[in-house]
């Protein structure tokens, strides 16, 4: 695909016999002048097709009026973690009344610019509200804000975000996690209750574990993700930032459940009926948790890490709930599935496809066509973190074909039943959220600091984003002055234990020595 070339639909033409032949030729077919002929006669009346859907009015419903805020000047921006401030609120009462909300820049509200991290989409402002801006305004909930995220939310490190790095409120040379990094710093520096987030391999609970918050990735697909910027359908999940685990219940009450728009809700068989979440209480009786000694066994874990979330679990052992350690080989390779799957996936979905996704599904026809004229005329911003996704995206493709991607997508029901096994008789799975503190930022931005920063983070928070377990960060402790996090794993669907244990840590357990 030649990303220099025009883009412009109004004047759109047919195609010449000359183009088709460069089609061809492309594809290896060996077309005469005759078949050219043929072929560029039965064209027009389909290019006419084109034509006349293009002239539909695209019909555009926001529900509520709002103020569209402002971007924030350095003085009120302290940590780099706004990237834009504003208050929509609705309505008094609901669930989430009182609740100060930010919401990922990658997440759409309506009539407030999203940059997605990346100076590409400068001047991009949405024209629709994602599912979860609307149901927290639903509920009673103001947002105040979009929260800055790593360039194309494509890095486990703060320090990619469009226009400087996010900094970590507990030393501002450390990196707050990412991609979701500004929403962790705000919920961690108080500047708003609940912020929402996006995970496709840890981008929640990497920056909750950095800064100190809790941070639930539910079960794929329990929250619709429709008006959110997808990097690969099948790793999308929507997740929830907060300073308690009340606010975690609350806002997952009111955000989760189908909305007749994103398709993964089907395939993952989300419940018609879900449970209150805001009910749940702390439990103890009858849990039993399995410690995964793999995941505290990378190369990159920090002993510290490690002895601390040993503890916060030897703790938990003396509130009465069973805990054993267990092996689960198949965890490294989670990884590996992961790499495949995001390279692959990120550059046919963002790149190759332009950002569509083929599927019975809603669009969001303002955002394709924005993305799509970003991509033709500056592709060369791309950030390093997704463009090396882009050359070897296209390499593998172009050299192996599809097999290798979809052996890697097959392997994800196998990690998902080596964990299943397990959890068939343990409540939870445990282990660091992240094997390291967080990680300093890097003195200056280039190709090879922006590759090589936060590497290990994800280590064992992707496995879950390849299975669709939900898994929780729950802050347990400091080392040297930093946050520590334990991830708690569960069945899917089955948000209520998480949030039940997590009360039980929060109330007990948690330290914050």
């Amino acid at each position: 695909m030649n990303f220099n070339s025009g883009y412009t639909i109004n004047d759109m033409r047919s195609p010449t016999k000359e183009e088709f032949y460069e089609i061809a030729r492309k594809y290896g077919i060996s077309l005469s002048q005759e078949d050219l002929e043929d072929y560029l006669e039965f064209s027009k009346p389909i290019i006419e097709s084109y034509k006349l859907i293009n002239e539909e009015v695209e019909r555009v419903n926001i529900k509520y009026e709002r103020n569209l805020g402002y971007r924030p000047s350095n003085e009120e921006n302290r940590f780099n973690a706004w990237a834009w401030k504003c208050s929509i609120r609705v309505k008094e009462g609901g669930i989430l009344s009182g609740k100060r909300f930010a919401i990922k820049d990658n997440i759409s509200v309506a009539g407030i610019p999203m940059h997605s991290g990346t100076s590409m989409l400068e001047g991009y402002v949405p024209i629709i509200d994602a599912t979860v801006a609307e149901r927290i305004l639903e509920n009673g909930g103001e947002i105040v804000g979009k929260s800055s995220c790593e360039a194309l939310s494509a890095s486990g490190g703060s320090h990619t975000s469009y226009p400087l790095p996010v900094r970590n409120p507990y030393n501002e040379s450390y990196m707050a996690g990412g991609s979701s990094s500004g929403s962790a710093v705000l919920v961690a520096s108080g500047e708003v209750d609940v912020a929402l987030g996006t995970d496709q391999a840890g981008s929640v609970r990497i920056p909750s574990s950095w800064c100190g918050v809790f941070g639930l990735k539910p079960t794929w697909g329990l929250i619709p993700y429709t008006g959110i910027m997808t990097l690969e359908p099948t790793l999308d999940h929507v997740g929830i930032m907060a300073r308690n685990v009340r606010d975690i219940a609350i806002t997952l009450e009111a955000i989760s459940g189908r909305d007749g728009k994103d398709p993964r809700q089907y395939i993952a068989n989300v419940p018609e009926r879900l449970p209150k979440y805001s009910e749940v209480k702390e439990r103890t009786e009858g849990f039993k948790i399995a410690i995964v000694k793999e995941g505290f066994s990378w190369k990159e874990s920090e002993e510290e890490v490690n002895d601390i979330v040993l503890k916060t679990a030897g703790k938990l052992r003396e509130l009465g709930i069973k805990v054993r350690e267990i092996s689960i080989p198949m965890h490294y390779l989670g990884i590996h599935i992961l790499n495949i799957i995001r390279i692959e996936g990120v550059w046919a979905t963002l790149i190759r496809e332009e950002g569509l996704i083929r599927w019975l599904g809603n669009y969001d026809i303002h955002f394709l066509e924005n993305w799509s004229k970003a991509l033709r005329s500056r592709i060369s911003d791309l950030p390093p973190t997704v463009l090396i996704r882009v050359l070897l995206g296209e390499f593998i493709f172009k050299n192996y074909g599809p097999k290798l991607y979809a052996k890697a997508q097959n392997l994800r029901k196998v990690l998902k039943e080596s964990y299943d096994r397990v959890l068939e008789e343990f409540d939870f799975l445990l282990m660091p959220t992240t094997p390291t503190r967080p990680q300093p930022l890097p003195k200056e931005l280039n190709i090879s600091s922006a590759l090589a920063s936060a590497k290990g983070a994800s280590l064992n928070t992707c496995p879950f984003n390849l299975t669709g377990h939900p898994a929780i960060n729950v802050p347990v402790g400091f080392s040297k002055g930093l946050p520590v996090g334990m991830m708690l794993v569960s069945e899917h669907f089955n948000e209520e234990k998480l949030i039940s244990i997590s009360y039980v840590i929060e109330k007990y357990i948690k330290t914050n020595t």
